[in-house]
């Protein structure tokens, strides 16, 4: 069996507000603190997700990105955990591209390398939060999707999924092959092993460019533009209030909120 899993190199969402900086005439966002990138956490279940799979069925597990200015001590993670293969779709084509321009590039790379009997994403990019990429590829593919697995089981051609449902799950089942997106509630990611990071250490990532792809970018970029971004700005203002013991700091309280009228 055959697996392929797409990552995204993102900017490290547990950065502060105050560590981005938006670049007005490229309207991105970039790391005022130099912070590294990350790999998509999300994207890290879906390995997970692929390397259970991996470990009950004999699979081979093939980790793909598309973007520029790659970090590989970030994008080989996968390896390190126990991935097999990374392909890195590289090129300053591919920055900044909007989901469906994403997609179908995706899904260029993917025939170039090889239809997989599974795919598997995360349910969305920490970045921009669109989810969209994976409905798109699974539609130029002719796969069929499964969205929200927070579990996967394979018997011989078919696909079983539980999928998040806000008063629980359901129970999916398709044919392969198939796309399924995989929430957070399948569970931490595995730690790389120190054998597994000497081994990523090694593998050298499949590089393809534009000229390797059957696609004409200029035909799909971009569909959707960003106008402006902003960071959002608070003006609110915080006072403590203070008494002697807690029943006075009650009382001043009290008396500040009648005094505002919000009591």
């Amino acid at each position: 069996m055959n697996i392929i899993v797409c990552a995204k190199q993102v900017l490290d969402p547990e950065t502060p507000v105050s560590g981005f900086v938006i670049d007005e005439d490229s309207v991105s966002i970039a790391s005022r603190l130099g912070t590294p990138p990350v790999l998509n956490g999300f994207d890290e279940n879906a390995v997970e997700a692929a390397l259970q799979i991996k470990d009950a069925n004999n699979a081979e597990v093939t980790i793909i990105s598309i973007g520029n200015n790659f970090v590989m001590d970030v994008m080989k993670k996968p390896i390190s955990m126990g991935a097999d293969n990374l392909v890195l779709v590289q090129g300053s084509e591919f920055e900044n591209l909007d989901p469906f321009t994403t997609a179908n590039v995706l899904s260029s790379a993917i025939k170039k390398i090889g239809i997989p009997d599974l795919i598997l994403c995360g349910r969305q990019a920490s970045d921009w939060d669109n989810s969209q990429v994976p409905l798109i590829l699974a539609e130029l593919l002719d796969f069929t999707c499964l969205t929200l697995a927070q579990d996967i089981t394979l018997e011989s051609n078919t696909i079983n999924i539980e999928r998040v449902i806000p008063d629980g799950y359901q129970v999916l089942e398709s044919s392969l092959p198939a796309l399924v997106t995989v929430s957070n509630e399948f569970g931490e990611p595995r730690y790389p092993t120190l054998r597994g990071i000497m081994n990523a250490g090694k593998k050298e990532p499949k590089i393809l460019s534009y000229n390797d792809l059957d696609i004409a970018l200029d035909e799909y970029k971009n569909n959707v533009n960003t106008l402006k971004l902003s960071i959002p700005e608070s003006d609110q203002d915080c006072e403590f209030i203070q008494g002697a013991d807690d029943e006075e700091s009650g009382r001043l309280l009290a008396f500040k909120l009648r005094e505002a009228g919000l009591i």
